[in-house]
C-alpha cells in the first residue's frame, strides 16, 4: 500500500530548541518506515522537524497522494514523551488534513498512547498503543486484505470500535530491525544547518530501548520497565554507515540509559578500536552506573566527548523521594572521574519536586557550584500519566495539563514556589553558570575536555561574562522577592480552582 509517514514535532514550534538549532532526524519514525518498506510497502516520510508548518505536510499529502497517513513520532524525542501542547495541535491538524484527502489514519505515540481518545475524536482511524512497529505491519496486512482479520482483534491496536484494547509486548531481539530509512529524509539540510550553526555535523542513534528503574516521575507509555539493547556490532556499523555515507562528525546517544548491559560499553570500545573508527558521541547514564568497573575509561577509549546525567537534585532526601536509586556521593565521584580522564560531564536538574524545602533547592545550586559541570540542563518537576508522581499530584491538576513547549517552565501543581519563582531560577542559575564557566575558563582552571562546543574564549564571551556578573545580584534579589507568592498550580487556576483556599501538600503527603 501507499503510505506517507509523518511526525507532530516541529522545531519551529518550540522557541528554546529552535534557537539552539541542533535539529535530529525522527529516528522513530524512520525505523518505523524501515520496517514497512521491508514487509513490501510503498513507502515515504514527510520530516516535520525542518518544515515551517503544518501546511508542508498538506503538500506532502497532494504530492504523494498516500492510502495511508501513518503519524509516527518519534519516541526517542523525549519532549515527545511530554506531550507539548503544540505539537499535539500539530498532530491533530495533520489528522484532520489527511482524511479531508481519504486516507485512512494511524497514530502512534506517547501522547496517543496515554490518551487515545484525543486523537480518536479528532479523525485517527487507528492509534498503536505502545512500540509500533510489529503492530503496524499486522495491521497494515489487515488493510491491505491480506487477512481476514478484522483490525480491532490486533494486538496493540485501538480504534472507535475496540472494546478492550490491548498492548503488546514489545520487542526483545532490536538486532531484527532494519538500519532506520535515512535515505526517505534530507540529511543533506540537516548537514547544511549543523555545519552553519555549530562548524560540525551530528546525527541520533539509539543502543537501547527503554529503562528498568524506578523514578516515580518518570514517564513510560512506549516500553514499560523493560530494557533491551542492540549488540554492540549493530551500533558500531550504523556508526560507521553514517559516517562513509552522510559524514558525519558527531553522535547523540538518545538512549535513556546507555551502557547499562555490563561490559556493553567496553565491547563498544574495543570494536570501534579495531574498526579504527572514533567519532566524538554524547550520551545519557547513570551515577552509579559510570562509578561501576572500568565504563568511565572505556567511554573515554570509545571517544565520548560528554555524558548527561539526572542528577536532579542535591538533597539526598529528595534523591529518595523520588526514588531515583542513586547518592549525591556517586553525582560528584562521576562528574569527577570523567573530567578527569577528558570526558565532559552534564547535570539534568530538576526542581519543585513536592516537599522540596529552600535549603534543598540551595543544596542543587551547591551541587552544581562544587562539581562545575561542563553543561547543565534545568526544569521543573513535571506530571506524566502512568507516574507515581501523576497519581500524587493530579487532584491539583486543571484543564492546563501539560506544557505548550519545552521552555515553559510552568508548574502545574501546587508545587513548593510559583511558576514565576521557577522561570527566574532559571534565568538566575544560567547566569551564574555561565559567568562561572567562562571565568574558569579564563583563568585556566577549566577541565581539559574534547567538547565540539567548546571555542575559545572571545572578547564577547567576556563581555557577557560581565553582564551575567552585573545583573546576577538583581536575578537573585529578584528569585527571593518571589519566594514568597502564592503557588497553587498553573493548572488548577487554568480549571477555575479556588485560589484562596486551594491548600500546598506538605512534603510527607509524598513519601515513597
Amino acid at each position: 500500500m501507499n503510505c506517507l509517514f509523518g511526525q507532530s514535532y516541529y522545531l519551529i514550534f518550540d522557541p528554546k530548541l529552535y534557537e539552539a538549532m541542533k535539529p535530529y532526524p525522527p529516528l522513530g519514525t524512520l525505523y518505523a518506515a524501515a520496517v514497512l518498506r521491508r514487509a513490501g510497502h510503498d513507502v515515504a516520510v514527510f520530516d516535520a522537524m525542518l518544515a515551517q508548518s503544518e501546511a508542508e505536510w498538506a503538500v506532502a499529502l497532494d504530492h504523494h497522494q498516500p492510502q495511508i497517513a501513518i503519524i509516527y513520532e518519534d519516541n526517542f524525542n523525549y519532549l515527545s514523551k511530554m506531550c507539548l501542547g503544540r505539537m499535539r495541535q500539530a498532530a491533530l491538524t495533520m489528522i484532520e488534513m489527511a482524511k479531508k484527502r481519504g486516507c485512512t489514519v494511524i497514530v502512534c505515540g506517547s501522547d496517543a498512547t496515554d490518551h487515545p481518545h484525543i486523537f480518536l475524536d479528532g479523525g485517527a482511524d487507528y492509534i498503536l498503543l505502545g512500540e509500533g512497529e510489529e503492530t503496524l505491519i499486522d495491521l497494515m496486512a489487515c488493510l491491505s486484505g491480506n487477512t481476514d482479520a478484522p483490525p480491532e482483534s490486533i494486538i496493540g491496536v485501538q480504534s472507535k470500535h475496540s472494546l478492550m484494547p490491548t498492548r503488546r509486548p514489545v520487542m526483545r531481539d532490536l538486532d531484527t530491525l532494519p538500519m532506520p530509512a535515512w535515505d526517505l529524509i534530507n540529511i543533506a539540510l540537516y548537514k547544511e544547518i549543523w555545519l552553519a550553526h555549530h562548524g560540525y555535523f551530528s546525527m541520533n542513534l539509539v543502543t537501547t530501548r527503554g529503562c528498568p528503574y524506578h523514578c516515580n516521575w518518570c514517564a513510560k507509555p512506549i516500553w514499560g520497565q523493560r530494557y533491551h539493547v542492540h549488540s554492540p556490532q549493530t551500533i558500531v556499523a550504523q556508526m560507521k554507515h553514517l559516517h562513509d555515507t552522510y559524514g558525519v562528525h558527531h553522535i547523540w546517544f538518545a538512549d535513556d540509559i546507555m551502557g547499562l548491559k555490563p561490559n556493553w560499553i567496553e565491547t563498544f570500545a574495543d570494536l570501534l578500536t579495531a574498526a579504527g573508527l572514533k567519532i566524538p558521541f554524547k550520551c545519557l547514564s547513570r551515577a552509579d552506573l559510570l562509578v561501576r568497573g572500568d565504563t568511565i575509561n572505556s567511554l573515554a577509549r570509545a571517544g565520548c566527548e560528554v555524558v548527561w546525567i539526572g542528577a536532579e537534585s542535591g538533597s539526598q532526601r529528595i534523591l529518595d523521594a523520588m526514588e531515583k536509586g542513586t547518592t549525591i556521593a556517586q553525582i560528584r565521584e562521576a562528574a569527577g572521574r570523567l573530567q578527569a580522564v577528558g570526558v565532559g560531564v552534564a547535570f539534568f536538574l530538576q526542581f519543585g519536586y513536592p516537599g522540596e524545602t529552600r535549603e534543598e533547592l540551595e543544596m542543587t545550586l551547591n551541587l552544581v557550584r562544587d562539581c562545575m559541570p561542563d553543561d547543565i540542563g534545568m526544569s521543573v518537576s513535571y506530571p506524566l500519566p502512568g507516574t507515581k508522581f501523576y497519581d500524587r499530584v493530579k487532584n491539583q491538576l486543571g484543564k492546563q495539563d501539560h506544557w505548550e513547549h519545552s521552555d515553559d517552565l510552568a508548574m502545574l501543581y501546587a508545587g513548593p514556589f510559583s511558576t514565576a519563582f521557577y522561570r527566574q531560577l532559571h534565568i538566575a542559575l544560567h547566569k551564574e553558570f555561565r559567568a562561572r564557566k567562562t571565568w574558569r575558563k579564563l583563568i585556566g582552571k577549566a577541565p581539559q575536555t574534547h567538547l565540539l562546543d567548546d571555542k575559545p574564549l572571545t572578547i564577547r564571551d567576556v563581555l557577557a561574562m560581565l553582564y551575567h556578573l552585573l545583573t546576577l545580584p538583581w536575578a537573585w534579589r529578584t528569585l527571593k522577592r518571589l519566594e514568597s507568592a502564592p503557588h497553587v498550580g498553573i493548572g488548577a487556576i487554568a480549571g477555575g480552582m479556588d485560589y484562596a483556599s486551594a491548600s500546598v501538600p506538605s512534603p510527607q503527603d509524598y513519601s515513597p
